[in-house]
């Protein structure tokens, strides 16, 4: 069976993986680009998902099975591959410890005023009255209660949080305090001290924040975005902000990436801009590489316990 990787992993995970699996034949390419020439052989293809186009996936005529190394799936071909019947999987679940860490962490540095700390010290300036509060006690609302949103709510929940967990049926999850749906949760913007977003990317959640709901929220409320930068258009965001109907935007995702220099939205003092990292982290691919493992197995012993497997109709 062959296997083709469009991304060449570090030495440790292959050695790793082609020890699981000494019988299987797997080629490593730095890019889609190289991997073209042998597409037309591959049963099983893993990928990042970004490079992926309906020609490749015309191309890979022998293709049933392709493993996503991320979590985000809109810039793939899904029609193609639903069209050929092309299992799908992805590394969903692996990005909760490292994006919980980096939205909590953000909270603390806007409730603890770190950044003006910082601007103090480099203009040599003491002065202790800053507005620095607590989290205890704040509200903070979830918008995606999957396994990050869940993750969120329990570190939130130790720093005595309130939380409210929005998902499409409202159902309860652990660590929240309520939960709500997206028809229903104009009663979470509105009580909430901070709003975080994790909606994938759908048409249903394209553009879904408008001018209505940020006007439900506080206006001392924080909005982070780190799910999908196309949940509200950047203008919007703009208009929001300028007419101060909320405190602040925290954007680790953005409507246009990279964020073009001379954007306007950069000098926007309430605003916290940060490059698409809030996934970063240094344990990514190992995780990545034990989902990999435990689908092949599955796989190629054809059993059907395949962690992670996508709709490609909902698109996740």
């Amino acid at each position: 069976m062959k296997t083709i990787f469009t991304f060449t992993p570090p030495a440790e995970l292959i050695q790793d993986l082609t020890e699981c699996f000494p019988s299987e034949d797997f080629s490593f390419y730095p890019d889609i680009q190289h991997a073209e020439k042998e597409l037309s052989n591959a049963e099983v293809l893993v990928t990042y998902g970004e490079d992926l186009t309906e020609t490749h996936i015309q191309l890979a005529d022998q293709l049933k099975w392709i493993m996503v190394t991320s979590a985000g799936l809109e810039k793939m071909p899904l029609q193609a591959i639903k069209e050929k019947g092309i299992l799908v999987t992805n590394a969903r679940g692996i990005h909760k410890i490292p994006m919980a860490e980096f939205t909590l962490g953000l909270m603390l540095q806007y409730a603890k005023q770190f950044p003006v700390m910082q601007k103090q010290q480099k203009e040599h300036v003491w002065k202790k009255g800053l507005p620095i509060f607590e989290l205890s006690g704040q509200t903070i609302l979830i918008v995606g209660a999957g396994a990050i949103g869940s993750e969120i709510a329990r570190l939130a929940k130790a720093f005595g949080m309130k939380t409210i967990g929005v998902n499409s049926s409202g159902e309860k999850r652990d660590y929240f305090d309520e939960m709500q749906t997206l028809d229903s949760m104009y009663e979470g913007l509105g009580a909430s001290d901070f709003i975080v977003n994790i909606l994938p990317s759908t048409s249903e959640t394209k553009h879904f924040y408008q001018k209505h709901h940020f006007k439900s929220m506080k206006n001392t409320a924080v909005f982070i975005n780190i799910g999908r930068g196309d949940a509200v258009k950047t203008k919007v965001l703009m208009e929001v902000l300028q007419e101060k109907m909320i405190s602040h935007a925290i954007l680790d995702v953005l409507e246009e990436e990279p964020l073009p220099e001379e954007h306007p939205i950069w000098s926007m003092d309430n605003v916290t801009i940060t490059p698409h990292i809030s996934s970063n982290t240094n344990l990514y691919l190992p995780r990545v590489f034990e989902i990999l493992k435990h689908n092949y197995r599955t796989y190629t012993n054809k059993q059907e316990d395949f962690l992670n497997v996508i709709d490609v109709e909902k698109g996740y």
